[in-house]
This record gives structure tokens, C-alpha cells and sequence, in this order.
């Protein structure tokens, strides 16, 4: 009996833990997020004192209070991880807490490693 129950310990566990999703990196629906959504892959990232991140939010009028935020430049969600071309970033992955500018700019970014 104790050889049976073990045997199947040792076949079932496997296929258990390769049917659990890994929602830490995938988001749970396919794609990466974090707590304010979708993880982005941005071109470059500058801090708002910056002289390119200070210009970039005088042309657009967005008012940061911290100089030292940091600041995601020219954003796109990233959708899905590790199928295609559209799961990979060949920039910087961030996630940032304000998504609202039209992938022009994200603000408050933290860096992410995929």
C-alpha cells in the first residue's frame, strides 16, 4: 500500500506543479503586470530632474513633484511573455505608476527583469 501511495506521490506532483500558472511573471492571463497594470517596455527611462526628462514633461505640461522619479520614454505594454516578438523587450521593462500618457511618457517607473 505504502509502495503504491509513494509511487503515486512521485507521478502525480510533477504534473501538478507544470499545470500551475506562474502569476508572478505572467500575470495569470498571459501577459506580465504588476500592481498598476501591465509591465511596459519603454525605449529609455530618465529621471524627471533630468534635462531630457524635465523637457520631455515641459512639452507635454505634466507637473511631477519629485525630481527623482523615475520616468519611462516612449512605452508599450508588454502583452505576452516569452511567445513571439511581442513578449520580449529589447529595451528597458518597468513598471511604472502612471501608464495615463499615451505611452509617451510613464511616470514613477521601478525596473523589472523579465
Amino acid at each position: 500500500m505504502f509502495l503504491r501511495l509513494s509511487a503515486l506521490t512521485i507521478f502525480v506532483l510533477p504534473l501538478l506543479a507544470a499545470a500551475t500558472p506562474l502569476d508572478a511573471r505572467g500575470g495569470g492571463e498571459g501577459g506580465g503586470s504588476c500592481a498598476t497594470g501591465p509591465i511596459q517596455c519603454c525605449d529609455s527611462t530618465e529621471t524627471a530632474g533630468s534635462a531630457a526628462g524635465s523637457k520631455l514633461l515641459g512639452l507635454l505640461g505634466i507637473v511631477v513633484q519629485d525630481v527623482n522619479v523615475l520616468l519611462g520614454v516612449d512605452c508599450t505594454p508588454i502583452t505576452v511573455i516569452g511567445v513571439g516578438g511581442s513578449g520580449s523587450c529589447g529595451a528597458e521593462a518597468v513598471c511604472c505608476q502612471d501608464n495615463s500618457h499615451g505611452g509617451l511618457v510613464s511616470i514613477g517607473c521601478v525596473p523589472v527583469s523579465l
